[in-house]
């Protein structure tokens, strides 16, 4: 039985068998919907029986509520991926960049305590985002839902004391697009899942500063909506990927993206800036916006530094859009090793040391 790979996200869950060059099985909404009883239900009036309540089990990247996740992570590997109860196969999770110690901890006793796995493994999202280009050293510069991460990689280790993380991401950016919205739209009530789905089909990044300038002028779309309304669509789409060039956009005073790469390898001793800037990956749901890649590597051309960051391309046998989900297909290139060679946790190991075993054997 192949290991699953589970790289859980603020917004997707990224699930499957550990195949490498196949997509991950399962990619579903990490938000769940619970079903309340209201207490008001009767054989008569059966229709007020439920209210929903959202839930968000990561957030930032982060576990925060471990009932609703263990819910999520029960429906994946058993009604998702095919477990049986009592014959559960080995697991492995991609960590997000500054995880703490205690949630690590929590995360391998749940598997053992509560879902009885063989093996466990958990490694570093950086790390395998690297893997998946076939890369042990480099930097990722991950634009998720929830946050940023940028994270230098020398021989399969981060560099934690040069990696920065910004609680900054796709979120801020659809809130940036809603309000925009807002202002050439001023009649329109749109839900935040609308302005979601509007900025995946429209947002963009303009070829760099001068052409967002100009954007001013662009053409005007006309969008209609699921009810029927009709919203007027300008530069507004232009705003959401200039925010990732230009923060003050988002009211921060904050440096670029590319400014903010150069920085954070500048931090490291410079023998190794040549291997980590030209090994540049991008990655997260972000990153896959229409022209971002292609400002990303004009602003590298043109910044200071003496040696300018590169972006590595995908191998061609890899799945398309595979900056989606490049820490998944990492980890499931690492499966391949970890558990054959018997690198992982152990229930042996688990019950010898306890929960602290994880940071002994993964990290």
């Amino acid at each position: 039985m192949e290991a699953l790979v589970v790289d859980a996200g603020s917004k997707l869950l990224k699930a499957g068998a550990a195949i490498p060059d196949q997509s991950p099985a399962m990619i579903i909404p990490s938000q769940m919907k619970r079903m309340v009883d209201d207490g008001s239900s009767s054989a008569d009036n059966p229709t007020t029986v439920f209210e929903d309540v959202t839930l968000d089990p990561i957030e930032r990247g982060l576990i925060r509520d471990w009932d609703a996740m263990e819910d999520l992570l029960r429906y994946v590997v058993y009604t998702g991926l095919g477990w049986e109860e009592g014959n559960e196969g080995n697991i492995l999770f991609t960590d997000p960049l500054c995880t703490p110690k205690a949630i690590r901890e929590q995360l391998v006793q749940l598997m053992f305590e509560t879902f009885n796995v063989s093996g466990f493994y958990a490694s570093e999202q950086a790390v395998l985002s690297l893997y998946a280009v076939g890369r042990i050293s480099g930097c990722t510069v991950d634009i998720g839902h929830g946050k940023i991460d940028i994270a230098p990689v020398l021989e399969g280790a981060v560099q934690h004391i040069a990696s920065k993380r910004f609680e900054l991401g796709g979120t801020e950016l659809t809130k940036l697009f809603a309000q925009e919205l807002g202002k050439s739209n001023p009649s329109m009530n749109l839900s935040m899942a609308d302005v979601e789905k509007l900025k995946e089909q429209y947002a963009n990044c303009a070829e760099d500063e001068i052409a967002y300038e100009k954007t001013q002028n662009c053409e005007i779309e006309q969008h209609t909506l699921p009810d029927g309304q009709v919203i007027s669509i300008g530069r507004e789409r232009y705003s959401v990927g200039e925010a990732l060039f230009q923060p003050s956009i988002l009211g921060l005073e904050e440096h670029g993206i590319v400014e903010q790469l150069v920085r954070i390898i500048s931090t490291v001793s410079s023998e190794n800036h040549r291997q980590l800037l030209e090994n540049t990956v991008l990655c997260g749901g972000t990153t896959s916006m229409t022209g971002f890649e292609s400002r990303f590597q004009k602003e590298a051309n043109l910044c200071s530094s003496a040696i300018r960051p590169t972006l590595v391309k995908p191998p061609e046998y890899m799945p398309e859009n595979l900056g989606m989900y490049s820490a998944w297909v990492g980890g499931a290139i690492l499966a391949k090793v970890v558990f054959p060679q018997n690198q992982h946790v152990t229930k042996a190991d688990y019950d010898e040391t306890g929960p602290s075993v994880v940071h002994r054997k993964c990290f």
